[in-house]
């Protein structure tokens, strides 16, 4: 922050204390490929968006689109964890409205407030003994007198084991066949309790998807990747 003065570093961390969401949204705009709204303004806790509906809207949807907005999140989830800039995304809280909807069935982060990020280029690892320095902005967003989250504490399946636990079975369960079905169920299961030794995130999220890409259509339905589905495997 050596470019800004003063008065627009108190701005900022007041700012990242009472609402992140919208410093996130001008770090990590849309145009270049981040899963969030387009930014066009805030004041407080309001912003303003293009139409979108919460994840909620979809748990009754049908088996197909369930399928969908499933892979979405699994690739939303994977490019958090790994993209160019070499950051690490993570979820301090996921429920059915943090994940939206555009009215062309592209899924987004709804709400960025609930979002950790971390440098790895950084490094996060503390020595031994030594305490992490504090300073009068630091009681901003925590408080002082507690310890405060180690990053070296948030392991890569963080996030994935929160979805799989929060929106995941709302979002497939009773959706499809019987054994596929049940091959899903057993998954979740087993990734809301941790995923046990079984491997990393990426590897779990690449299971559950080869599951699920069979069962998505390719349709006028999906507009944000119609009809580029009929000619990409991308799709």
């Amino acid at each position: 922050m050596d470019h800004l003065t003063d008065r627009d570093k108190l701005r900022l961390l007041y700012t990242l204390a009472v609402n992140s969401h919208p410093i996130l949204l001008q770090i990590f705009p849309d145009v270049e490929g981040w899963p969030f709204p387009r930014y066009l303004g805030s004041c407080g806790r309001l912003l303003v968006s293009a139409s979108t509906r919460p994840l909620r809207d979809f748990f009754g949807a049908a088996p197909e689109v369930a399928a969908d907005l499933a892979l979405q999140l699994l690739a939303v989830l994977r490019s958090m964890a790994n993209n160019d800039l070499n950051y690490f995304f993570y979820f301090t809280h996921v429920d059915a409205g943090t994940f939206g909807v555009f009215s062309n069935g592209h899924l987004f982060i709804r709400d960025a407030s609930t979002l950790g990020v971390i440098d790895k280029e950084e490094g996060s690892q503390l020595i031994d003994g030594q305490q992490e320095h504090r300073d009068i902005f630091s009681c901003l967003t925590a408080d002082c007198q507690s310890v405060l989250v180690s990053c070296a504490s948030i392991r890569d399946q963080h996030s994935l084991v929160m979805v799989c636990q929060e929106l995941l079975p709302k979002l497939l369960s009773g959706k499809f066949q019987p054994l596929v079905q049940e091959s899903i169920d057993a998954f979740l299961q087993r990734c809301a309790r941790g995923l046990g030794d079984d491997g990393g995130a990426s590897e779990a999220m690449a299971e559950l998807a080869a599951i699920l890409k069979p069962l998505r259509s390719c349709d006028s339905r999906f507009a944000y990747r119609y009809p580029d589905c009929r000619y990409s495997d991308k799709y």
